[in-house]
Protein backbone atom coordinates (compact mmCIF):
# COMPACT_ATOMS: atom_id res chain seq x y z
CA UNK A 1 0.00 0.00 0.00
CA UNK A 2 1.74 3.19 -0.78
CA UNK A 3 0.21 7.03 -0.35
CA UNK A 4 0.99 10.00 -2.44
CA UNK A 5 -0.59 13.44 -1.01
CA UNK A 6 -2.58 14.93 -3.79
CA UNK A 7 -5.34 16.85 -1.59
CA UNK A 8 -5.33 20.48 -2.55
CA UNK A 9 -4.95 20.05 -6.39
CA UNK A 10 -8.42 19.25 -6.90
CA UNK A 11 -7.95 16.19 -9.12
CA UNK A 12 -6.39 18.94 -11.76
CA UNK A 13 -4.15 17.94 -14.96
CA UNK A 14 -1.22 18.34 -12.89
CA UNK A 15 -2.46 16.07 -10.10
CA UNK A 16 -2.55 13.72 -12.34
CA UNK A 17 0.23 14.07 -14.14
CA UNK A 18 1.87 13.54 -10.53
CA UNK A 19 0.02 10.48 -10.20
CA UNK A 20 1.08 9.18 -13.19
CA UNK A 21 4.68 9.50 -12.61
CA UNK A 22 4.31 7.97 -9.00
CA UNK A 23 2.20 5.33 -10.80
CA UNK A 24 4.96 4.30 -13.07
CA UNK A 25 7.60 4.95 -10.17
CA UNK A 26 5.93 2.13 -8.00
CA UNK A 27 5.34 0.02 -10.75
CA UNK A 28 8.70 -0.08 -12.59
CA UNK A 29 11.16 0.62 -9.38
CA UNK A 30 9.18 -1.44 -6.88
CA UNK A 31 7.37 -3.99 -8.95
CA UNK A 32 3.71 -3.26 -7.83
CA UNK A 33 0.76 -3.92 -9.69
CA UNK A 34 -0.26 -2.29 -12.73
CA UNK A 35 -3.69 -2.41 -11.97
CA UNK A 36 -4.14 -0.51 -9.07
CA UNK A 37 -6.86 -0.18 -6.34
CA UNK A 38 -7.58 3.34 -6.13
CA UNK A 39 -8.65 5.61 -2.59
CA UNK A 40 -10.23 8.77 -2.91
CA UNK A 41 -11.72 10.26 0.47
CA UNK A 42 -13.50 13.87 -0.02
CA UNK A 43 -12.03 15.84 -2.49
CA UNK A 44 -9.29 13.10 -3.44
CA UNK A 45 -12.55 11.78 -4.94
CA UNK A 46 -11.77 14.24 -7.74
CA UNK A 47 -8.56 13.00 -8.26
CA UNK A 48 -9.26 8.83 -8.14
CA UNK A 49 -12.45 9.43 -10.64
CA UNK A 50 -10.20 11.85 -12.78
CA UNK A 51 -7.34 9.63 -13.05
CA UNK A 52 -9.12 6.59 -13.89
CA UNK A 53 -11.00 7.72 -16.63
CA UNK A 54 -7.56 8.86 -17.96
CA UNK A 55 -6.30 5.75 -17.46
CA UNK A 56 -8.91 2.99 -16.89
CA UNK A 57 -6.59 -0.09 -18.13
CA UNK A 58 -4.62 1.09 -15.24
CA UNK A 59 -7.07 0.06 -12.33
CA UNK A 60 -8.96 -2.95 -10.62
CA UNK A 61 -11.22 -1.13 -8.69
CA UNK A 62 -11.63 1.85 -6.80
CA UNK A 63 -13.14 2.85 -2.93
CA UNK A 64 -14.37 6.32 -2.53
CA UNK A 65 -15.51 7.82 0.96
CA UNK A 66 -17.72 10.85 0.78
CA UNK A 67 -16.23 11.95 -2.69
CA UNK A 68 -16.44 15.21 -4.21
CA UNK A 69 -17.80 14.75 -7.64
CA UNK A 70 -19.23 17.68 -8.56
CA UNK A 71 -17.17 21.15 -8.12
CA UNK A 72 -20.31 22.84 -8.43
CA UNK A 73 -21.65 21.35 -5.24
CA UNK A 74 -18.35 21.56 -3.16
CA UNK A 75 -16.34 24.34 -2.89
CA UNK A 76 -19.14 25.26 -5.27
CA UNK A 77 -19.50 28.67 -6.29
CA UNK A 78 -21.81 30.43 -3.78
CA UNK A 79 -21.67 27.77 -0.73
CA UNK A 80 -19.33 29.92 1.37
CA UNK A 81 -16.10 28.51 0.01
CA UNK A 82 -14.77 31.60 -1.77
CA UNK A 83 -11.31 30.97 -0.87
CA UNK A 84 -11.40 27.10 -2.06
CA UNK A 85 -13.22 28.35 -5.11
CA UNK A 86 -10.84 30.52 -5.78
CA UNK A 87 -8.40 28.28 -5.29
CA UNK A 88 -9.62 25.34 -7.54
CA UNK A 89 -9.80 27.82 -10.18
CA UNK A 90 -6.19 28.77 -9.81
CA UNK A 91 -4.80 25.18 -10.09
CA UNK A 92 -7.10 24.34 -12.80
CA UNK A 93 -6.16 27.64 -15.11
CA UNK A 94 -9.45 28.35 -15.44
CA UNK A 95 -11.71 31.66 -14.99
CA UNK A 96 -15.25 31.58 -13.87
CA UNK A 97 -16.68 32.38 -17.40
CA UNK A 98 -14.84 29.35 -18.57
CA UNK A 99 -15.86 26.71 -15.65
CA UNK A 100 -19.15 26.68 -17.47
CA UNK A 101 -17.51 24.22 -19.89
CA UNK A 102 -15.46 22.62 -16.65
CA UNK A 103 -13.94 19.15 -18.10
CA UNK A 104 -13.09 18.06 -14.49
CA UNK A 105 -16.23 16.71 -12.97
CA UNK A 106 -16.61 12.94 -12.42
CA UNK A 107 -20.44 12.81 -12.64
CA UNK A 108 -19.46 13.86 -16.56
CA UNK A 109 -16.37 11.55 -17.28
CA UNK A 110 -18.19 8.21 -16.10
CA UNK A 111 -17.83 6.41 -19.52
CA UNK A 112 -14.26 5.72 -19.86
CA UNK A 113 -14.95 3.83 -16.89
CA UNK A 114 -17.93 2.25 -17.08
CA UNK A 115 -16.44 1.03 -20.71
CA UNK A 116 -13.82 -0.67 -18.63
CA UNK A 117 -16.47 -2.06 -15.76
CA UNK A 118 -14.26 -0.49 -13.05
CA UNK A 119 -16.16 -1.77 -10.09
CA UNK A 120 -16.48 1.11 -7.34
CA UNK A 121 -17.51 1.03 -4.03
CA UNK A 122 -18.51 4.32 -2.05
CA UNK A 123 -19.38 4.62 1.46
CA UNK A 124 -21.15 8.22 2.20
CA UNK A 125 -23.21 9.94 5.16
CA UNK A 126 -26.86 10.12 4.07
CA UNK A 127 -27.13 13.37 5.86
CA UNK A 128 -23.85 14.91 4.29
CA UNK A 129 -23.76 18.40 4.37
CA UNK A 130 -20.85 19.29 3.00
CA UNK A 131 -20.38 17.12 0.00
CA UNK A 132 -24.41 16.55 -0.30
CA UNK A 133 -24.83 12.77 -1.34
CA UNK A 134 -27.83 13.98 -3.76
CA UNK A 135 -25.55 16.02 -5.46
CA UNK A 136 -22.54 13.79 -5.77
CA UNK A 137 -22.30 10.10 -5.62
CA UNK A 138 -26.13 9.93 -6.10
CA UNK A 139 -25.69 10.96 -9.14
CA UNK A 140 -22.72 8.71 -9.76
CA UNK A 141 -24.39 5.85 -9.31
CA UNK A 142 -27.40 6.82 -10.79
CA UNK A 143 -25.37 7.34 -14.03
CA UNK A 144 -23.08 4.38 -13.61
CA UNK A 145 -25.10 1.85 -13.11
CA UNK A 146 -27.09 3.32 -16.09
CA UNK A 147 -23.86 2.15 -18.09
CA UNK A 148 -24.47 -1.18 -16.72
CA UNK A 149 -21.42 -0.40 -14.71
CA UNK A 150 -20.56 -2.15 -11.20
CA UNK A 151 -20.92 0.14 -8.38
CA UNK A 152 -21.95 -0.37 -4.51
CA UNK A 153 -22.55 2.17 -1.85
CA UNK A 154 -22.80 1.55 1.80
CA UNK A 155 -25.04 4.47 2.87
CA UNK A 156 -24.65 5.61 6.81
CA UNK A 157 -28.13 6.77 8.26
CA UNK A 158 -27.83 9.90 9.85
CA UNK A 159 -24.42 10.74 9.36
CA UNK A 160 -22.76 13.90 8.48
CA UNK A 161 -19.27 14.18 6.11
CA UNK A 162 -17.24 12.68 8.97
CA UNK A 163 -16.67 10.25 10.68
CA UNK A 164 -15.29 8.84 7.32
CA UNK A 165 -14.84 4.86 6.28
CA UNK A 166 -16.78 2.42 8.37
CA UNK A 167 -15.73 1.28 12.18
CA UNK A 168 -15.46 -2.31 11.14
CA UNK A 169 -13.87 -2.23 7.08
CA UNK A 170 -14.62 -5.93 6.26
CA UNK A 171 -16.86 -5.06 3.64
CA UNK A 172 -14.47 -2.22 1.74
CA UNK A 173 -11.88 -5.09 2.57
CA UNK A 174 -13.25 -8.24 0.67
CA UNK A 175 -14.41 -5.21 -2.31
CA UNK A 176 -10.96 -4.66 -3.01
CA UNK A 177 -9.81 -7.79 -2.53
CA UNK A 178 -12.05 -10.07 -4.77
CA UNK A 179 -11.34 -7.66 -7.52
CA UNK A 180 -7.67 -8.38 -8.09
CA UNK A 181 -6.67 -10.00 -10.94
CA UNK A 182 -4.90 -12.61 -9.00
CA UNK A 183 -7.64 -13.35 -7.19
CA UNK A 184 -10.30 -13.25 -9.99
CA UNK A 185 -8.33 -15.58 -12.12
CA UNK A 186 -8.84 -18.50 -9.76
CA UNK A 187 -12.49 -18.33 -9.47
CA UNK A 188 -14.56 -21.05 -10.99
CA UNK A 189 -17.66 -20.57 -11.87
CA UNK A 190 -20.74 -20.84 -15.27
CA UNK A 191 -22.43 -18.10 -16.81
CA UNK A 192 -25.89 -19.53 -18.03
CA UNK A 193 -29.53 -17.54 -18.12
CA UNK A 194 -30.08 -14.10 -17.42
CA UNK A 195 -30.76 -11.84 -14.10
CA UNK A 196 -33.17 -9.22 -15.76
CA UNK A 197 -36.18 -10.10 -13.50
CA UNK A 198 -34.45 -9.69 -10.12
CA UNK A 199 -32.48 -6.42 -11.09
CA UNK A 200 -36.10 -5.08 -12.43
CA UNK A 201 -37.39 -5.95 -9.13
CA UNK A 202 -34.22 -4.52 -6.81
CA UNK A 203 -33.68 -1.28 -8.82
CA UNK A 204 -36.72 -0.41 -10.67
CA UNK A 205 -39.12 -1.24 -8.53
CA UNK A 206 -36.92 -1.05 -5.15
CA UNK A 207 -37.96 -4.49 -3.30
CA UNK A 208 -37.48 -7.88 -3.30
CA UNK A 209 -37.40 -11.15 -1.45
CA UNK A 210 -33.99 -12.98 -1.42
CA UNK A 211 -33.80 -16.74 0.38
CA UNK A 212 -31.19 -19.01 0.91
CA UNK A 213 -31.84 -22.81 0.82
CA UNK A 214 -28.96 -25.36 1.64
CA UNK A 215 -27.79 -26.80 4.87
CA UNK A 216 -25.39 -25.84 7.24
CA UNK A 217 -22.64 -24.07 5.34
CA UNK A 218 -25.97 -21.66 4.41
CA UNK A 219 -27.43 -22.05 7.70
CA UNK A 220 -24.65 -20.74 9.88
CA UNK A 221 -22.85 -16.98 9.94
CA UNK A 222 -20.75 -16.48 7.12
CA UNK A 223 -21.31 -16.44 3.20
CA UNK A 224 -25.32 -15.55 3.81
CA UNK A 225 -24.56 -13.16 5.61
CA UNK A 226 -22.03 -10.73 3.21
CA UNK A 227 -24.50 -11.87 0.20
CA UNK A 228 -27.22 -9.63 2.26
CA UNK A 229 -24.77 -7.03 2.66
CA UNK A 230 -23.61 -6.95 -0.75
CA UNK A 231 -26.60 -7.02 -2.16
CA UNK A 232 -27.38 -3.87 0.14
CA UNK A 233 -24.72 -2.02 -1.35
CA UNK A 234 -25.93 -3.05 -5.10
CA UNK A 235 -28.81 -1.92 -4.64
CA UNK A 236 -29.35 0.55 -1.92
CA UNK A 237 -32.66 1.98 -2.12
CA UNK A 238 -34.22 -1.22 -2.12
CA UNK A 239 -36.51 -2.94 0.76
CA UNK A 240 -34.95 -6.46 1.09
CA UNK A 241 -36.57 -9.43 2.80
CA UNK A 242 -33.74 -12.06 3.14
CA UNK A 243 -35.33 -16.22 3.26
CA UNK A 244 -32.30 -18.18 5.64
CA UNK A 245 -33.51 -21.57 5.19
CA UNK A 246 -30.24 -23.53 5.91
CA UNK A 247 -31.13 -26.74 7.95
CA UNK A 248 -28.05 -28.11 8.90
CA UNK A 249 -27.35 -32.38 7.71
CA UNK A 250 -29.77 -31.54 4.87
CA UNK A 251 -29.47 -31.88 1.12
CA UNK A 252 -31.27 -31.80 -1.65
CA UNK A 253 -34.02 -34.50 -1.34
CA UNK A 254 -35.16 -32.68 2.38
CA UNK A 255 -34.99 -29.33 0.21
CA UNK A 256 -37.40 -30.08 -2.54
CA UNK A 257 -40.17 -31.45 -0.01
CA UNK A 258 -39.31 -28.41 2.54
CA UNK A 259 -39.44 -25.59 -0.53
CA UNK A 260 -43.31 -24.75 0.31
CA UNK A 261 -43.08 -24.06 4.10
CA UNK A 262 -39.33 -22.77 4.31
CA UNK A 263 -38.98 -20.79 1.06
CA UNK A 264 -41.96 -20.18 -1.12
CA UNK A 265 -44.73 -19.45 2.00
CA UNK A 266 -42.39 -16.73 2.88
CA UNK A 267 -43.48 -14.16 -0.07
CA UNK A 268 -42.83 -14.24 -4.13
CA UNK A 269 -38.76 -15.25 -3.98
CA UNK A 270 -37.35 -12.93 -6.97
CA UNK A 271 -33.84 -14.48 -6.24
CA UNK A 272 -32.83 -18.23 -4.76
CA UNK A 273 -29.33 -19.10 -3.64
CA UNK A 274 -29.17 -23.24 -3.74
CA UNK A 275 -26.90 -25.65 -2.38
CA UNK A 276 -26.46 -29.54 -1.30
CA UNK A 277 -23.85 -30.85 -2.22
CA UNK A 278 -21.76 -31.74 0.47
CA UNK A 279 -24.68 -32.95 2.26
CA UNK A 280 -26.38 -34.80 -1.02
CA UNK A 281 -22.78 -36.77 -1.15
CA UNK A 282 -22.02 -37.21 2.90
CA UNK A 283 -25.52 -38.60 3.61
CA UNK A 284 -25.06 -40.93 1.02
CA UNK A 285 -28.20 -39.97 -1.27
CA UNK A 286 -27.61 -41.82 -5.10
CA UNK A 287 -26.75 -39.99 -8.68
CA UNK A 288 -30.53 -40.66 -9.14
CA UNK A 289 -31.79 -39.18 -6.02
CA UNK A 290 -29.19 -36.49 -6.40
CA UNK A 291 -31.08 -35.34 -9.77
CA UNK A 292 -34.34 -35.78 -8.14
CA UNK A 293 -34.17 -33.53 -5.24
CA UNK A 294 -32.05 -30.49 -6.61
CA UNK A 295 -34.50 -30.72 -9.94
CA UNK A 296 -37.20 -30.96 -7.36
CA UNK A 297 -36.20 -27.50 -5.96
CA UNK A 298 -35.78 -26.01 -9.08
CA UNK A 299 -38.63 -26.79 -11.15
CA UNK A 300 -40.88 -26.17 -7.90
CA UNK A 301 -39.29 -23.01 -7.67
CA UNK A 302 -39.64 -21.94 -10.93
CA UNK A 303 -43.27 -23.00 -11.27
CA UNK A 304 -44.46 -21.16 -8.28
CA UNK A 305 -42.78 -18.09 -9.87
CA UNK A 306 -41.23 -18.26 -13.15
CA UNK A 307 -39.85 -14.51 -13.09
CA UNK A 308 -37.17 -15.92 -10.16
CA UNK A 309 -34.16 -15.65 -10.72
CA UNK A 310 -31.62 -18.37 -9.51
CA UNK A 311 -27.85 -19.65 -8.54
CA UNK A 312 -26.58 -22.61 -7.70
CA UNK A 313 -23.32 -23.47 -5.26
CA UNK A 314 -21.06 -26.46 -4.74
CA UNK A 315 -19.31 -25.99 -1.72
CA UNK A 316 -16.17 -28.24 -0.36
CA UNK A 317 -15.33 -30.84 2.20
CA UNK A 318 -12.65 -33.19 2.86
CA UNK A 319 -13.54 -36.06 0.79
CA UNK A 320 -13.99 -34.03 -2.38
CA UNK A 321 -10.69 -32.94 -2.34
CA UNK A 322 -8.39 -35.54 -3.14
CA UNK A 323 -10.43 -36.14 -6.34
CA UNK A 324 -10.70 -32.83 -7.25
CA UNK A 325 -6.62 -32.93 -6.66
CA UNK A 326 -6.70 -35.25 -9.42
CA UNK A 327 -8.68 -34.02 -11.55
CA UNK A 328 -11.60 -35.73 -10.76
CA UNK A 329 -15.48 -33.93 -10.70
CA UNK A 330 -17.04 -35.39 -7.42
CA UNK A 331 -20.76 -36.95 -9.14
CA UNK A 332 -22.48 -35.16 -6.84
CA UNK A 333 -21.16 -31.78 -8.54
CA UNK A 334 -21.79 -32.99 -12.29
CA UNK A 335 -25.45 -34.28 -10.68
CA UNK A 336 -25.73 -31.15 -9.92
CA UNK A 337 -24.81 -29.33 -13.26
CA UNK A 338 -26.86 -31.02 -14.85
CA UNK A 339 -29.73 -29.60 -13.52
CA UNK A 340 -28.36 -26.28 -13.79
CA UNK A 341 -27.49 -26.48 -17.15
CA UNK A 342 -30.88 -28.34 -18.10
CA UNK A 343 -32.67 -25.18 -16.38
CA UNK A 344 -30.18 -22.42 -17.57
CA UNK A 345 -28.82 -21.17 -14.22
CA UNK A 346 -25.50 -19.99 -13.19
CA UNK A 347 -23.43 -22.10 -10.91
CA UNK A 348 -20.59 -21.16 -8.74
CA UNK A 349 -17.99 -24.20 -8.19
CA UNK A 350 -16.58 -23.01 -5.32
CA UNK A 351 -15.26 -26.99 -4.44
CA UNK A 352 -12.87 -26.66 -7.28
CA UNK A 353 -11.97 -23.09 -6.84
CA UNK A 354 -10.92 -23.71 -2.92
CA UNK A 355 -8.97 -26.84 -3.98
CA UNK A 356 -6.83 -25.35 -7.06
CA UNK A 357 -6.07 -22.24 -4.08
CA UNK A 358 -4.94 -24.90 -1.64
CA UNK A 359 -2.70 -26.80 -3.94
CA UNK A 360 -1.29 -23.43 -4.97
CA UNK A 361 -0.03 -22.86 -1.43
CA UNK A 362 -2.38 -19.87 -1.11
CA UNK A 363 -4.02 -21.23 2.46
CA UNK A 364 -4.21 -24.99 4.43
CA UNK A 365 -7.55 -26.54 4.64
CA UNK A 366 -7.30 -25.99 8.41
CA UNK A 367 -6.36 -22.10 7.50
CA UNK A 368 -9.71 -22.00 5.44
CA UNK A 369 -11.96 -23.44 8.22
CA UNK A 370 -12.44 -26.95 6.66
CA UNK A 371 -16.29 -27.87 5.75
CA UNK A 372 -17.78 -25.32 7.93
CA UNK A 373 -15.42 -22.75 7.08
CA UNK A 374 -14.05 -19.94 9.42
CA UNK A 375 -14.53 -15.98 8.60
CA UNK A 376 -11.61 -16.30 5.87
CA UNK A 377 -13.37 -19.58 4.25
CA UNK A 378 -16.75 -17.31 4.04
CA UNK A 379 -14.97 -14.49 2.62
CA UNK A 380 -13.58 -16.65 -0.17
CA UNK A 381 -17.23 -17.91 -1.06
CA UNK A 382 -18.96 -14.77 -0.40
CA UNK A 383 -16.22 -13.37 -3.23
CA UNK A 384 -17.05 -15.37 -5.66
CA UNK A 385 -20.68 -15.62 -5.62
CA UNK A 386 -20.18 -11.32 -6.31
CA UNK A 387 -18.34 -11.90 -8.72
CA UNK A 388 -21.17 -14.00 -10.50
CA UNK A 389 -23.62 -11.52 -9.07
CA UNK A 390 -21.59 -9.08 -11.10
CA UNK A 391 -21.67 -10.61 -14.30
CA UNK A 392 -25.33 -11.56 -14.19
CA UNK A 393 -26.37 -7.68 -13.08
CA UNK A 394 -23.81 -6.15 -15.88
CA UNK A 395 -25.52 -6.29 -18.73
CA UNK A 396 -28.97 -5.67 -17.30
CA UNK A 397 -29.25 -1.78 -17.13
CA UNK A 398 -28.72 -1.84 -20.94
CA UNK A 399 -30.02 -4.79 -22.24
CA UNK A 400 -32.88 -3.79 -24.98
CA UNK A 401 -34.77 -6.94 -23.78
CA UNK A 402 -37.35 -7.01 -20.89
CA UNK A 403 -37.72 -9.04 -17.88
CA UNK A 404 -39.50 -11.65 -18.91
CA UNK A 405 -40.47 -14.79 -16.89
CA UNK A 406 -37.66 -17.87 -17.94
CA UNK A 407 -38.67 -20.92 -20.41
CA UNK A 408 -39.18 -23.78 -18.31
CA UNK A 409 -38.01 -26.97 -20.30
CA UNK A 410 -41.18 -28.93 -21.77
CA UNK A 411 -39.75 -31.91 -20.10
CA UNK A 412 -37.45 -32.47 -16.97
CA UNK A 413 -34.13 -34.30 -16.47
CA UNK A 414 -36.17 -37.14 -14.74
CA UNK A 415 -40.28 -37.88 -14.90
CA UNK A 416 -40.22 -38.54 -11.13
CA UNK A 417 -37.78 -35.74 -9.78
CA UNK A 418 -39.54 -34.22 -6.50
CA UNK A 419 -41.15 -31.28 -8.46
CA UNK A 420 -44.31 -30.99 -6.41
CA UNK A 421 -42.75 -31.90 -3.02
CA UNK A 422 -44.71 -31.23 0.33
CA UNK A 423 -44.43 -31.55 4.03
CA UNK A 424 -47.85 -33.56 5.26
CA UNK A 425 -48.72 -32.55 8.73
CA UNK A 426 -48.22 -36.06 10.91
CA UNK A 427 -52.07 -35.80 12.07
CA UNK A 428 -52.91 -36.77 9.01
CA UNK A 429 -51.77 -40.23 9.93
CA UNK A 430 -54.26 -42.91 11.39
CA UNK A 431 -51.81 -44.73 14.59
CA UNK A 432 -52.52 -47.63 16.34
CA UNK A 433 -51.00 -48.72 19.28
CA UNK A 434 -47.38 -47.83 19.94
CA UNK A 435 -47.33 -44.90 18.43
CA UNK A 436 -48.41 -41.11 20.16
CA UNK A 437 -47.92 -37.82 19.32
CA UNK A 438 -46.10 -36.17 21.68
CA UNK A 439 -45.48 -32.18 21.37
CA UNK A 440 -43.93 -30.71 22.42
CA UNK A 441 -41.18 -33.54 21.78
CA UNK A 442 -38.07 -33.36 23.60
CA UNK A 443 -35.46 -36.66 23.67
CA UNK A 444 -35.16 -39.44 26.23
CA UNK A 445 -31.25 -40.14 25.66
CA UNK A 446 -28.80 -37.40 26.04
CA UNK A 447 -27.70 -36.27 22.09
CA UNK A 448 -27.47 -33.14 20.40
CA UNK A 449 -30.51 -31.71 18.12
CA UNK A 450 -31.10 -29.63 15.93
CA UNK A 451 -33.20 -26.21 15.67
CA UNK A 452 -36.61 -26.77 14.62
CA UNK A 453 -36.47 -30.66 15.44
CA UNK A 454 -37.01 -30.13 18.97
CA UNK A 455 -39.29 -28.91 20.90
CA UNK A 456 -42.01 -29.44 18.37
CA UNK A 457 -44.91 -31.85 17.53
CA UNK A 458 -43.66 -35.50 16.65
CA UNK A 459 -45.36 -38.61 16.07
CA UNK A 460 -43.04 -41.28 18.32
CA UNK A 461 -42.60 -44.86 18.57
CA UNK A 462 -40.69 -47.31 20.67
CA UNK A 463 -42.55 -50.02 20.83
CA UNK A 464 -42.23 -53.12 18.43
CA UNK A 465 -44.91 -53.67 16.13
CA UNK A 466 -46.21 -50.45 16.49
CA UNK A 467 -48.74 -49.64 12.92
CA UNK A 468 -49.95 -46.58 11.27
CA UNK A 469 -51.17 -45.76 8.20
CA UNK A 470 -51.32 -42.49 5.98
CA UNK A 471 -53.13 -41.60 2.70
CA UNK A 472 -51.64 -39.92 0.13
CA UNK A 473 -51.95 -38.90 -3.09
CA UNK A 474 -48.46 -38.50 -5.26
CA UNK A 475 -45.69 -40.28 -7.13
CA UNK A 476 -43.38 -40.96 -4.07
CA UNK A 477 -43.86 -40.64 -0.21
CA UNK A 478 -41.19 -40.93 2.84
CA UNK A 479 -40.70 -39.51 6.30
CA UNK A 480 -38.88 -36.32 7.81
CA UNK A 481 -37.47 -37.91 10.85
CA UNK A 482 -34.99 -37.47 13.41
CA UNK A 483 -32.66 -40.52 13.83
CA UNK A 484 -31.11 -40.48 17.17
CA UNK A 485 -29.25 -43.02 19.52
CA UNK A 486 -31.77 -45.63 19.78
CA UNK A 487 -33.50 -45.13 16.26
CA UNK A 488 -34.82 -48.71 14.96
CA UNK A 489 -35.52 -50.29 12.05
CA UNK A 490 -39.24 -49.64 9.85
CA UNK A 491 -40.80 -51.93 7.95
CA UNK A 492 -43.05 -49.99 5.76
CA UNK A 493 -45.71 -51.66 3.02
CA UNK A 494 -47.51 -49.20 0.17
CA UNK A 495 -50.47 -50.45 -1.12
CA UNK A 496 -50.51 -53.41 0.43
CA UNK A 497 -47.20 -54.81 -1.30
CA UNK A 498 -44.95 -56.97 0.49
CA UNK A 499 -43.08 -55.18 3.76
CA UNK A 500 -39.78 -54.03 3.14
CA UNK A 501 -37.14 -53.29 5.71
CA UNK A 502 -35.27 -49.67 6.22
CA UNK A 503 -32.92 -48.89 9.12
CA UNK A 504 -33.39 -45.60 10.12
CA UNK A 505 -29.43 -45.54 11.99
CA UNK A 506 -27.20 -43.32 10.78
CA UNK A 507 -23.23 -42.93 10.76
CA UNK A 508 -24.39 -39.50 13.28
CA UNK A 509 -26.86 -41.20 15.54
CA UNK A 510 -24.73 -42.21 18.29
CA UNK A 511 -24.54 -38.48 19.41
CA UNK A 512 -27.26 -36.57 17.27
CA UNK A 513 -30.82 -36.56 16.50
CA UNK A 514 -29.72 -36.12 13.00
CA UNK A 515 -32.94 -34.98 11.16
CA UNK A 516 -33.49 -37.67 7.73
CA UNK A 517 -35.58 -37.75 5.08
CA UNK A 518 -36.03 -41.66 3.97
CA UNK A 519 -37.98 -42.09 0.97
CA UNK A 520 -39.97 -45.57 0.97
CA UNK A 521 -41.31 -45.20 -3.18
CA UNK A 522 -40.83 -42.94 -5.47
CA UNK A 523 -41.73 -44.45 -8.58
CA UNK A 524 -45.74 -44.89 -7.95
CA UNK A 525 -48.23 -44.33 -10.96
CA UNK A 526 -50.15 -40.93 -9.81
CA UNK A 527 -52.91 -41.76 -7.79
CA UNK A 528 -54.20 -42.50 -4.92
CA UNK A 529 -52.06 -44.62 -2.33
CA UNK A 530 -51.71 -46.19 1.76
CA UNK A 531 -48.37 -46.14 2.93
CA UNK A 532 -48.21 -48.72 5.87
CA UNK A 533 -45.59 -48.70 8.97
CA UNK A 534 -44.66 -50.62 11.53
CA UNK A 535 -41.48 -50.85 14.11
CA UNK A 536 -39.10 -53.79 13.54
CA UNK A 537 -38.10 -56.04 16.63
CA UNK A 538 -34.84 -55.91 15.04
CA UNK A 539 -32.36 -52.75 15.29
CA UNK A 540 -29.03 -51.68 13.84
CA UNK A 541 -25.94 -52.93 16.23
CA UNK A 542 -25.40 -49.70 17.47
CA UNK A 543 -28.79 -48.75 18.02
CA UNK A 544 -30.23 -48.52 21.70
CA UNK A 545 -33.36 -49.57 20.75
CA UNK A 546 -36.04 -49.62 18.52
CA UNK A 547 -37.71 -45.81 18.17
CA UNK A 548 -38.84 -43.49 15.53
CA UNK A 549 -39.58 -40.13 15.89
CA UNK A 550 -41.42 -38.88 12.55
CA UNK A 551 -41.71 -34.49 12.12
CA UNK A 552 -44.12 -34.70 8.51
CA UNK A 553 -44.56 -37.01 6.07
CA UNK A 554 -43.35 -36.22 2.50
CA UNK A 555 -45.00 -36.79 -0.35
CA UNK A 556 -44.64 -35.75 -4.06
CA UNK A 557 -48.18 -34.99 -5.08
CA UNK A 558 -49.74 -35.41 -8.19
CA UNK A 559 -50.40 -32.43 -10.25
Amino acid sequence: MVYYDLTHLYGSPRARKSGTDFYWNMVQMYGLSPRVTLEGFSRGGLFAYNWAADHPDKVACIYVDAPVCDVFSWPGRSSGNAGLWKGMLDEWGLTEARMNTFPGNPIDRLKPLADARIPVICVCGDSDRVVPFSENSAVVRQRYTAMGAPFELILKPGVDHHPHSLENPTPVVDFIVRHQAGYEAGQCYTLRGNYQNSYRKFEKERVGTVAFLGGSITEMKGWRDMICEDLKQRFPYTKFTFVAAGIPSTGSTPGAFRLTDDVLSKGKVDLLFVEAAVNDDTNGFSAIEQVRGMEGIVRHALVSNPSMDIMMLHFIYDPFIPKLDKGQMPDVILNHERVANHYLLPSVNLASEIAARMRSGEFTWEQFGGTHPNPLGHAYYAATINKVLDEMYAPCATAKDAAKPHALPAVPLDAYSYTNGRLVDIRQAHIGKGWQLVAPWTPRLAAETRPGFVDVPMLETNRPGAKLTLDFEGTAVGIFCVSGPAAGILEYSVDGAPFKKLDTFTAWSDGLYIPWVYMFDTELPMGKHRLTLRMSKDHHPQSKGTSCQIRQFVVNESF
